[in-house]
């Protein structure tokens, strides 16, 4: 998959292609990129159910032509008896991974929905909510068609998954893995998602369905309340920003690590590499990796409990500082402890240039594992990475934020050109939009063609504990050599592996042409018209 889709009305990219489809008819019945996002994201949380849910989180970056871009943080906070305390008297010196006691914040996805819409409400008369989330609906009802990668996590994460409260009813049809290509149907999700088209969005916190929720939430053992439910808002608040080549970068501000994504891409342009695809990108990349790994995994977390603005670390002489640590032959050791995480990016732009990066999780493969039965909603499991710890990074507190590895992406090139790209993929999001963006931005490669290339990742993805320079096989063996003899620690793996993330981009050109890419490792598929 190399060429690069275009056209001239709208494009929307995402790794399903149904959820593609969805998001392009809403454009082709007058939507904004906006409601085709969110009809994206509803989708998605139908036909990928591994990756994404409403019971998750999700960030957004949207641009306006002639405004400058807003993020909107629809992440949620740990309820309000979440504590030290609360894990201690249940004997738990460190905070389970799946079952009810990792459900332990509200999941703000929906308000994040929310948000944009009444972003997109200003630009042309909205669509009715029904029209938005109908083909996700449809989908839940009469079934979606199960992926290769659902069955592989459905088998691999049985044993993990099968207990926890409503998971096997919902995904393990006669408590065996679905089988790819097989049917099944989402009944409960479909009715939630029909409440939401009828009461609202905010009804998920404050309304009828708010209540069905925290029931569902009390009946599987989870510490969120409806008191919990009800004190959430998403927020807008402003993108971190860095310029890099002839280009103003745009990313997400903590509790993410968008300032990762922004430093590799800063420290790598002050390296002066003219070519890629040898040593000098790949190494160059990858070191500057190290080097914005280890501010952010010291910094980076709730903003309310930061040291400093993270915009901050941006700073030009900070960055120059942190670049000439690199050495451009060597390889820093690292034993860096990695993140995990799996997640759904996707993009639109509309006819009118207003473009739309959205990133949304439920953390692990199918989040905590548990599903509310009355409302078919699998529930995030993002504040297990909170420590149980008094203070200090990401220590655990009522009513604060965890550490995300979630983070959209955006650029204005000064040619005119605007682009949005991201990925899935936990620790290997940051990495994979540096390769795919210094492909395409900085060394002239196709859009598709920079997103299908090989691709590395420092640490890890998908629940794997090997922190090695993992490099996909349809690299050059001499390159590879070369890497080992710098001191990387190189594990080769298959040529196309979702390890590598489920990246996508979409380019708007000043002529008004749309460029559009979706990954080949995902089930995606980057549609225009």
């Amino acid at each position: 998959m190399l060429n690069t889709p275009r056209a001239r009305q709208g494009m929307v990219t995402s790794p399903h292609h149904l959820a593609s489809q969805a998001g392009l008819q809403v454009l082709r019945d007058g939507g904004t990129a906006a409601e085709a996002a969110v009809a994206v994201a509803a989708a998605l949380a139908v036909v990928y159910p591994h990756m994404t849910g409403i019971g998750g989180d999700a960030f957004w970056i949207i641009h306006e032509p002639g405004r400058d871009p807003l993020a909107i943080d629809a992440c949620g906070a740990a309820g309000a008896a979440v504590d030290l305390d609360f894990y201690r008297r249940q004997g738990h010196a460190a905070i389970p991974w799946r079952g009810p006691l990792a459900a332990n914040t509200v999941a703000g996805t929906i308000a994040g929905w929310e948000a944009a819409l009444a972003v997109s409400a200003g630009w042309s008369t909205p669509l009715p909510l029904a029209r938005i989330l109908r083909d996700a609906i449809d989908y839940a009802e009469d079934g979606i068609v199960v992926t290769a990668s659902q069955e592989e996590l459905s088998r691999t994460k049985h044993a993990e998954l099968c207990d926890v409260p409503g998971f096997r009813d919902a995904f393990l049809p006669g408590g065996q893995a679905p089988a790819e290509g097989t049917v099944l149907k989402q009944p409960a999700l479909a009715g939630t998602l029909r409440r939401l088209a009828a009461e609202g969005l905010d009804s998920f916190y404050r309304g009828p369905l708010a209540a069905a929720i925290a029931a569902g939430l009390a009946q599987a053992g989870s510490p969120v309340t409806a008191d919990d439910l009800a004190r959430h808002r998403a927020h807008r608040v402003t993108p971190l920003t860095t310029r890099v080549g002839a280009a103003q970068l745009f990313n997400f501000p903590p509790p993410t690590q968008g300032l990762a994504s922004l430093m590799i891409l800063a420290l790598f342009d002050r390296l002066g590499v003219r070519e890629a695809e040898g040593f000098d990108h790949i190494h160059g990349l990858v070191e500057s990796t190290k080097q914005a790994f280890l501010v952010r995994d010291r910094e980076v977390g709730d903003p309310a409990y930061m040291r400093k603005p993270a915009q901050e670390f941006l700073d030009p002489a900070l960055l120059d500082e942190l670049a000439g640590r690199i050495d451009r032959r060597k390889a820093l050791p690292w034993p860096q402890p990695p993140s995990a995480g799996d997640t759904v990016w996707l993009g639109v732009i509309d006819g009118q240039g207003r473009a739309v990066s959205l990133i949304q999780s439920v953390y692990f493969e199918f989040g905590s594992g548990v599903v509310l039965p009355d409302t078919g909603i699998t529930w995030q499991n993002r504040g297990a990475s909170f420590r149980l710890a008094e203070d200090g990074w990401n220590a655990l507190k009522p009513g604060r934020k965890p550490f995300h590895t979630l983070n959209p992406a955006m650029a204005l090139f000064d040619d005119g050109r605007r682009m949005v790209y991201g990925t899935m993929g936990g620790e290997g999001q940051p990495q994979t939009q540096a390769a795919v963006f210094s492909r395409y931005a900085l060394f002239g490669q196709g859009l598709q063609a920079a997103v299908t290339a090989p691709r590395w990742l420092l640490g890890r993805t998908w629940g794997d504990q090997s922190v090695s320079l993992k490099l996909e096989s349809r690299f050059d063996p001499a390159l590879v050599q070369a890497l080992r003899e710098a001191g990387h620690d190189v594990e080769l793996l298959e040529p196309f592996t979702s390890t590598m993330g489920h990246a996508g981009a979409i380019v708007r050109r000043p002529d008004g042409v749309l460029e559009g890419a979706t990954d080949p490792r995902s089930d995606g598929a980057a549609l225009g018209w």
